[in-house]
């Protein structure tokens, strides 16, 4: 079992910045990659940001040059720098790990997701 824990959401102006966090923990034998999505009400959840196990990163068409996505692989922790908020990044954002598990094969781990609104 593979525990996401995450952190940093909140309140900023458009225009502002928030860093959120994902500690992940439990039985992984190896790491893939870990990565954000975000879901607002009334759409589908979308990738914001990726970085796999060599560092590449994946970004999101609407994201792409504000955020900034990094990993601490000895932590199991990645990190989304966002900067230049918009109203329309308001969602829920959450943290997704690609792991394997001995035994079990390449898995998906979701954390609960964290809110970011972002007022005009």
């Amino acid at each position: 079992q593979v525990q996401l824990e995450e952190s940093g959401g909140g309140l900023v102006q458009a225009g502002g910045s928030l860093k959120l966090s994902c500690v992940a923990s439990g039985k992984i034998s190896d790491i893939d990659s870990m990565g954000w999505y975000r879901q607002a009400p009334g759409q589908q959840r979308e990738l914001v940001a990726v970085i796999d196990s060599r560092g590449s990163t994946r970004y999101g068409n609407s994201v792409q040059g504000r955020f900034t996505v990094s990993r601490e692989t000895a932590k199991n922790t990645v990190h989304l720098q966002m900067n230049s908020l918009k109203p329309e990044d308001t969602a829920i954002y959450t943290c997704n790990l690609k792991y394997f598990r001995l035994g079990y094969g390449w898995k998906d781990g979701w954390g609960q997701g964290t809110q970011v609104t972002v007022s005009s």
